[in-house]
């Protein structure tokens, strides 16, 4: 029975099936190994054997060859001429058949013998010296793993990149030997059968040439990527175990089944005497753990089906994490529209206006990752919440506008709810204009307080960004492709949602262009219900009126304290 082929892309996750199959490959290796040893030796065995019979049978043939009698008289009789005649044709066809039988010894030492000898020295033992080498990078990762892993993720940054690189080169080196190694072991099962046999030896080499390539493309760490865009994601986790005595952390190799959204757990290191069979849990939600709620960094929470808890997952680095959350539509973690909300949107807006108005691409340019989710963990400490120094020299423009927007996007709800969402999109369809503005001015007014509270202190700022568009080049139109998806969502995904997205732009848009009617007064109570534009049933025959097709206005800055404040619980900027 053959073995089933080692693919590439299992070094990359190199999961329990993956070691056990290796395993098999090794161990008729092995058997190979014992086989052709005892071929060798048997062979030399019989070589040596033929060769001192072959040796015995000339020493005889000579003698027979040099054997005469001794006669009486002047010369031998016939007879005895017939005798020593039959003596040396006999040693002659005795040295012709030990001459055969020597030249078939040699040619079974040179076409099998050797053969043999070299393809277990050089095949063989390169692919033992493979081994060693996979052997010791896979124990250097994992003991590397474990190590950072348990770092605790208050630790200075510099000091955990320093650690995510390092484990990073390890990585590298024990995929490459990885691969290497299975290339290697399963050329050299293919080896034996065809190095002895030469008319069948371009078929091997054609094969062995496409692998080699396929190897080499392998080793890319683009690859690593790609493993995971198959239904099903699978790799090791680390999952939080609460027992009566404190909380472990138990190596699993996991699978998620993502269309029957079915998680099952293997564990990687099984105890002893006990049956540990495949745990099978139905996913319900996963939502990514907070830095500052756990030690641990890379952890991720699922909801199941059959457990009352959040099941908490430690995956073995950022990117792997991502991964798993893409593969289980996780969520981020959930901020909240509250007093320490507001005074983070209102420190981030005083900042950007002291020091970042005039900066070009304003909310355009990202931040760092790390820095944004560090000034976020700070700020949002709920030990001591609010206290952080945004004049520090740790904090640039990118990373705090990045912050704001994230912190927006991340609300359990959208600033302009799930309800008004499509209201809004409606609104901004209108061909009119008018009744455009007027749409959206009365469906502002039906948000919560505190959601038309925060979108004002947002739109504000925004007015004032844009007043400066001259030095930063960011328009209202800008700021609408920017801000549209962070403000606004439909509460499903789909393709008609995301089709959607460039009206959500629009909304934004207007609310920045109109910031002082909408914002600084109310609707006429007459027009409590916002006027719906009609579907449209005809195709436009013109071009259609969008507002990045208007002259623009220049936007200047504003602050409703000088106007007339209809809204007696409207905080303005500080």
């Amino acid at each position: 029975m053959g073995h089933p082929p080692l693919e590439f892309s299992d070094c990359y996750e190199d999961s329990p099936d993956f070691r056990e199959r290796l395993k098999c490959y090794e161990l008729e290796l092995e058997r190979t190994s014992k086989f052709l040893k005892d071929v060798i030796k048997d062979g030399n065995s019989v070589i040596n054997a033929i060769k001192g019979y072959s040796v015995a049978v000339q020493k005889f043939s000579q003698t027979l060859g040099v054997f005469q009698f001794d006669f009486i008289g002047d010369s031998l009789t016939d007879d005895e001429m017939n005798i020593a005649e039959s003596f040396q044709e006999f040693a002659g066809l005795l040295q012709e058949v030990e001459d055969d039988r020597m030249m078939l010894v040699q040619n079974a030492c040179d076409l099998l013998i050797k053969p043999l000898e070299k393809f277990r020295k050089e095949q063989i033992g390169v692919t033992k010296e493979r081994r060693k080498k996979f052997e010791k990078e896979s124990e250097k990762y994992y003991s590397q793993l474990d190590k950072h892993l348990n770092l605790s993720a208050k630790k200075k940054e510099t000091q955990l990149q320093e650690a995510d690189e390092l484990l990073d080169k390890e990585r590298r080196n024990f995929y490459e030997s990885s691969v290497e190694y299975v290339y290697q072991i399963q050329q050299v099962q293919d080896r034996k059968k065809f190095d002895v046999v030469e008319p069948t030896r371009n078929h091997f080499e054609s094969t062995r040439e496409e692998m080699e390539e396929l190897m080499k493309r392998m080793k890319h760490p683009t690859q690593i990527g790609k493993m995971h865009s198959q239904p099903v994601i699978e790799g090791y986790l680390y999952s939080q175990e609460k027992w009566a005595l404190g909380v472990s952390w138990v190596k699993y190799y996991c699978k998620y089944h993502k269309d029957s959204k079915l998680f099952v757990m293997v564990p990687a290191e099984p105890k002893p005497a006990t049956k540990q069979g495949p745990t099978e849990l139905k996913l319900k939600s996963c939502f990514r753990r907070k830095t500052e709620s756990i030690d641990k960094r890379f952890c991720f929470d699922i909801e199941t089906c059959e457990r009352n808890t959040p099941v908490t997952l430690q995956a073995v680095s950022e990117a792997n994490r991502k991964l798993w959350m893409e593969a289980m539509y996780g969520k981020e973690p959930v901020m909240e529209l509250n007093e320490v909300g507001f005074k983070f949107v209102r420190k981030c807006i005083n900042f950007v206006e002291t020091k970042g108005l005039t900066q070009e691409g304003v909310y355009r340019t990202v931040g760092s990752n790390i820095q944004v989710q560090k000034l976020l963990n700070v700020f949002f400490d709920q030990k001591c919440p609010g206290d952080v120094d945004f004049h520090s020299s740790e904090w640039d423009i990118k990373t705090i506008t990045s912050a704001m927007k994230f912190y927006l996007r991340s609300l359990a709800e959208p600033l302009m709810t799930y309800g008004l969402n499509r209201d809004l999109i409606l609104a901004a369809k209108s061909d009119n204009l008018d009744d455009r503005l007027g749409a959206i001015h009365c469906l502002t007014y039906k948000l919560p307080g505190k959601n038309r509270e925060m979108l004002s202190l947002l739109i504000q700022h925004l007015v004032n960004v844009c007043g400066n568009s001259g030095d930063n080049l960011m328009t209202p139109s800008n700021m609408g492709v920017i801000f549209g998806p962070t403000l606004m969502r439909a509460k499903e995904e789909t393709v008609a949602a995301m089709l959607d997205i460039k009206f959500q732009n629009i909304v934004v848009e207007i609310l920045i262009e109109d910031y002082t009617k909408i914002f600084c007064s109310a609707p006429d109570e007459s027009s409590a219900a916002p006027p719906m534009p009609p579907p449209r049933i005809t195709p436009r025959k013109r071009q259609p009126i969008t507002i990045a097709k208007r002259p623009l206005r220049i936007c200047l800055a504003v602050n409703c304290g000088q106007l007339q404040n209809t809204e007696s619980n409207y905080l303005p900027l500080v």
